[in-house]
């Protein structure tokens, strides 16, 4: 099923009076495997991860009524910014002291990413994860939602609220470093 014909259809019965309970079943559904994952890649833990889209779901239900579907395609972009949001939160909160960056828990993110490296996974997509781990925050948000989760510019920019042309800056400079870290061989 097309994403945006479900979100479309999603949004019409909940504007007709449909209830939201019984609709946020296909919601759940329908983003949850993605939420996760994008949840995932930026704050590493698994446990925590699970954690924070519970959350998103719950905040998504709560507010639900508030949400304005306009634009196809806005429901995923909605949750998806219900989980940057929390997520960002979450590396707020791993911060030692309220005046450090939250570029600052890198360090700690690489070390929970080395506890729960599988015995057998693939040496590029290890490399990989580090590069992207040790990107500047913003430049991860961005190189996850497009690299990753494969979104238009458009959609990311309706979730960070950024621009366009900033994304695509923020993007160019990810995906160099990030190339420039997997390719390095080590001796």
């Amino acid at each position: 099923m097309n994403v945006a014909k479900g979100d479309a259809e999603i949004i019409g019965r909940l504007k007709s009076g449909d209830d939201p309970a019984l609709l946020f079943d296909s919601i759940i559904e329908r983003y949850s495997e993605r939420l996760y994952w994008h949840i995932r890649r930026i704050v590493v833990r698994h446990e925590e991860a699970e954690d924070i889209l519970q959350e998103c779901f719950i905040t998504a239900y709560t507010k639900i009524s508030d949400f304005r579907g306009e634009r196809e395609g806005s429901l995923k972009a909605w949750l998806y910014k219900i989980a940057t949001v929390l997520s960002i939160k979450a590396l707020r909160r791993m911060r030692r002291t309220i005046f450090a960056s939250i570029d600052s828990v890198r360090n700690e993110l690489l070390t929970v990413f080395e506890d729960e490296i599988a015995p057998d996974a693939d040496e590029i997509a290890i490399k990989l994860q580090r590069a992207v781990i040790d990107l500047p925050t913003k430049q991860r948000l961005v190189f996850n939602l497009r690299y990753f989760d494969e979104l238009p510019f458009e959609e990311i920019s309706q979730i960070t609220g950024q621009s366009v042309s900033t994304l695509k800056t923020n993007y160019h400079f990810a995906v160099k470093r990030v190339k420039s870290q997997v390719t390095t061989i080590e001796i």
